[in-house]
């Protein structure tokens, strides 16, 4: 049967990448649009011959122009397709993430099929992130299959917010917003992960309100904090400052520049019991550590540093890994001879490559070698596709200094 869509033609290296399994097209590399496509419609891509490459949403807005969904020329876009995707989802999580779904990343954009689209369950309550006017278009068919597909689960959800706040969504002709889409509520929601219990303002705290990523690097971080001095650097809402605290640490200096996550940390070790147990600090990290340095300060033999991305684009790369290296050099200094260091990149562009580069330099300045416990990267509810490199945005190390 003769398909319906438009047809995008495009250029040989968008024909390679398609081919290779990476969903997204250009703008520079579309070269010829035939029929009348409806930005958020689908659209065939197709080579320069013609040739069937797979069918996406369109959008001349972005400069993704084509987020592709399918390269099977069989597949109908319909409703049992997204419940299909979404069923999956489910499926892969309550495998990897031991069956637990309750605190767990659901959706994940392109790893999931589903473009744009970040979903975060907190117990009874999905946050969500759409950037992506296709996505948008077909919320609510997406929404009602992740409602029924839990339910079918006996999961209980009955909220949904959306943190429509992108700046991704201005460049896709989306406004930005957010708000409940069903259920309402404070904006606040107990979860425990890992046995220790957070608060998590869903409406107002960063991203979705709670890092899911770091889940298994937490655990992997406090099993060696049993008796040592620890500062966590970036503490954020305090996450492996409590796994260190909870798991025998010494003493744990808890360090962020924000007033309000380290109100909203204090609240979580109140909340654990640990409130004792760890000591908050409001201080800039580089200045911190710029300051123990000068003062050839010993107090700590542990540093875990996790800090915010320091790059959101390739132009801005380089720069970024004089942070990472200073900030990284300053902590190995800290640290005694068999002191361990915990550090990481959320950034893309700071791919693992680079990260190691930037350690190995740190290293050499700061005149110390560098013991290789643990190599990590995201929790596997955030999958990283081998043909989307997007996907894989997360490193993090454990060594010991020497």
């Amino acid at each position: 049967m003769e398909r319906s869509y438009p047809k995008v033609f495009v250029s040989e290296k968008a024909e390679k990448t398609v081919r290779e399994g990476h969903p997204w097209v250009y703008a520079d590399e579309v070269a010829e649009i035939r029929g009348d496509v409806e930005d958020g419609s689908l659209a065939d891509v197709v080579n320069a011959k013609g040739k069937y490459l797979g069918t996406g949403f369109y959008n001349s807005a972005s400069k993704i122009r084509v987020r592709v969904l399918s390269s099977n020329a069989n597949d109908r876009f319909d409703e049992a397709f997204w419940r299909r995707r979404i069923r999956y989802a489910l499926d892969y999580r309550k495998t990897v993430m031991g069956g637990d779904l309750r605190c767990s990343r659901l959706i994940f954009g392109e790893a999931d099929g589903i473009p744009g689209m970040t979903c975060d369950r907190f117990e009874n309550v999905l946050c969500v992130e759409i950037a992506c006017l296709g996505t948008e278009l077909i919320k609510e068919t997406l929404y009602t299959a992740l409602l029924e597909e839990l339910a079918f689960r006996s999961e209980r959800v009955d909220t949904v917010y959306e943190r429509n706040e992108l700046p991704l969504r201005l460049k896709e002709g989306l406004g930005q917003e957010k708000g409940f889409y069903t259920g309402g509520g404070d904006g606040h929601v107990l979860i425990t992960e890992n046995g220790i219990k957070y608060d998590v303002d869903y409406i107002n705290g960063q991203k979705t309100g709670f890092f899911l990523d770091q889940k298994y690097n937490r655990l992997a971080a406090a099993r060696i904090a049993d008796g040592k001095a620890v500062l966590d650097c970036f503490t954020h809402t305090g996450a492996f400052a409590l796994n260190c605290a909870a798991a025998g640490a010494k003493s744990v200096t808890a360090v962020d520049v924000s007033a309000d996550a380290l109100e909203s940390a204090k609240r979580n070790a109140a909340l654990n019991g640990l409130e004792d147990k760890v000591c908050f600090v409001k201080r800039d990290v580089f200045e911190l550590l710029t300051e123990a340095e000068e003062k050839k300060e010993r107090s700590w033999d542990y540093i875990i540093l996790d800090p915010p991305a320091f790059t959101k684009s390739s132009a801005t790369v380089g720069k970024a890994i004089g942070g990472y290296r200073e900030i990284n050099k300053k902590a190995m200094k800290l640290l005694p001879r068999g002191g361990y260091l915990a550090t990481c990149s959320c950034s893309h562009f700071m791919t693992d490559k680079l990260f190691r580069q930037m350690l190995q330099a740190a290293a050499a300045e700061a005149g110390v070698t560098l013991k290789q416990i643990e190599r990590r990267t995201q929790s596997p509810d955030h999958p990283i596709m081998w043909n989307v490199p997007e996907t894989d945005y997360l490193k993090f190390y454990i060594f010991q200094v020497i």
